[in-house]
């Protein structure tokens, strides 16, 4: 797979009998193992080469040839019979503390289970907005979510989590910046100038009462083509807010682009989740809740979070606001930092030391120069990152390949096995991890082939044609409720917020 593309061409289970998402047990016992492959000669994988000695990625470790057989062991006989998750525990006593009250201050290393099992939710609510959307580019529906809102958890096996979508958000595709966002090869096609670009969601009563309070989660889709950054994110800083915090040019023209004449975007990313955000706290608020936002993105993703992050802590008063990033670039400059600080914005973020995209923008002139300010003063130009991190090593887990693989290192699903793993950085990855190992190789060729996972597995039957009644193959229609269409989505909101007004009313009667 080249090193410059990570297409994600995969649906969950639910939706189709025929889906082929195949487990650990399965594929241990009877897939092949893919050919060798040759090594990659584009311009992207030579440039990272060239890179790797100067970002540090120590991929001068010999390839692994084995696993340890007590590791083997354990796969083979104990891990495809246990649960992928452990027991939900009440968390409700230390809810600040797990949405960075204390800036997560002696809570990262070592990693306690608590902290360490809803970093991993947040990720998951982070990676469903890849696994929920279109990239077919010969599909009409190209860009768009390949689900309604009512049952998106339920098709990607979240609905564990305790939460309820209440509306998408969508941003410009036909914008000033990187081919980050995906578009039709086809004339007729669901948008012409909108992507899908995440959700939010809002914790059910049952995961309200298990974490402390009514939390607000707002997750955005990133991209996952990381050697393309080097060459797109050297662009200009502009001023962001009020005062004198400034970000990247592209970000910001994603966040904030609008166009009357669009479907979806006739207001523009930022005025669609403010407004959401702001309608469930005060909804929530008035039945005298405990109200947090949490917003997770991984890399374009974490770089919107912590935009969006900026204007909720700046428009809402006394609103707890705490970023989960993963693989996420630097936004701003010191003042965007500074300002986030002071709004009490909680930053973390998880990186991968392998990982080139945390590096960018500002692979040189970073929060590295602040030695020197003595010397310059503050550098407005320079990029740099924000909160506290939490870093991971590729090389912790055996169950991941040696070697150079960009996409690998910046897969979210990569992120989200080393999380599961790591308990701290004195000790090796945990015997009892518990998330599913298959699912590093999604999209991906990141596990040892002692494993025998395929690579990029998470895909349709037949890439998703099927064999009609004239027995021609063709690509199926969407369900009428899965097609985009503004005028529901509109008329679906309008009966939700009738519903839970409604609610509202009951409960102050009843109180009265």
């Amino acid at each position: 797979m080249a090193l410059s593309t990570m297409i994600y061409n995969h649906l969950p289970t639910t939706q189709y009998s025929t889906m082929t998402r195949i487990s650990v047990v399965h594929a241990h016992q009877q897939a092949l193992l893919d050919p060798p492959k040759t090594k990659p000669s584009n311009p992207a994988s030579r440039l990272a080469e060239s890179l790797s000695h100067l970002l540090h990625l120590h991929l001068e470790t010999p390839p692994r040839t084995e696993l340890h057989q007590s590791i083997w062991d354990s796969f083979s006989e104990e891990k495809p019979s246990t649960p992928t998750t452990s027991p939900k525990e009440v968390i409700a006593h230390k809810w600040r503390e797990i949405h960075g009250s204390s800036d997560w201050d002696n809570l990262l290393d070592p990693l306690p289970p608590w902290l360490r099992r809803e970093v991993v939710k947040y990720g998951e609510f982070a990676q469903a907005t890849y696994d929920a959307f279109d990239f077919d580019s010969f599909s009409e529906y190209c860009g768009s979510c390949r689900y309604n809102r009512k049952n998106l958890f339920e098709k990607l096996g979240l609905t564990k989590n305790g939460y309820r979508v209440t509306n998408y958000i969508y941003a410009m595709s036909h914008i000033d910046m990187p081919q980050w966002l995906e578009r039709s090869h086809l004339v007729n096609t669901w948008s012409k100038d909108s992507n899908w670009m995440g959700y939010v969601a809002v914790s059910d009563d049952e995961e309200t009462r298990r974490i402390g309070r009514r939390d607000i989660v707002v997750a955005w889709r990133g991209t996952v083509a990381p050697s393309e950054w080097y060459e797109d994110m050297q662009r200009k800083l502009e001023p962001f807010g009020q005062r004198d915090a400034k970000v990247e040019h592209g970000f910001h023209s994603l966040y904030t682009c609008k166009n009357e004449s669009t479907r979806y975007n006739k207001t523009s990313a930022s005025e669609q989740v403010m407004k959401e955000v702001t309608r469930l706290v005060e909804l929530y608020r008035e039945k005298g809740e405990q109200v947090s936002l949490t917003i997770t993105g991984h890399s374009l993703g974490g770089a919107l979070a912590l935009l969006n992050a900026h204007e909720a802590a700046s428009t809402i008063h006394d609103l707890p606001v705490s970023v989960i990033s993963f693989g996420a670039p630097r936004v701003g400059n010191v003042a965007f930092r500074d300002e986030l600080h002071q709004l009490g914005v909680k930053t973390l973020r998880v990186v991968i030391k392998q990982d080139m995209v945390p590096r960018m923008p500002g692979l040189v002139f970073n929060e590295g120069l602040q030695k020197f300010d003595d010397i310059t003063g503050t550098l407005e130009w320079v990029y740099t990152h924000v909160g506290a991190e939490l870093k991971l090593d590729v090389r912790s887990s055996p169950y991941l390949k040696r070697g150079l693989d960009l996409a690998g290192f910046h897969s979210l699903e990569t992120y989200l096995h080393l999380v599961d793993g790591f308990h701290s950085t004195s000790t090796t990855f945990r015997s009892d991890a518990r998330r599913d190992v298959a699912l590093v190789n999604k999209a991906c060729d990141m596990l040892v082939n002692e494993l025998r996972i395929p690579r990029c597995w998470y895909q349709l039957a037949n890439k998703g044609l099927v064999c009609n009644a004239h027995g021609r193959w063709v690509k199926p229609k969407r369900d009428p409720e899965d097609i985009p269409s503004p005028a529901r989505e509109k008329t679906v909101h309008l009966f939700v917020d009738r519903m839970q007004t409604q609610d509202v009313l009951e409960s102050v009667l009843y109180a009265v």
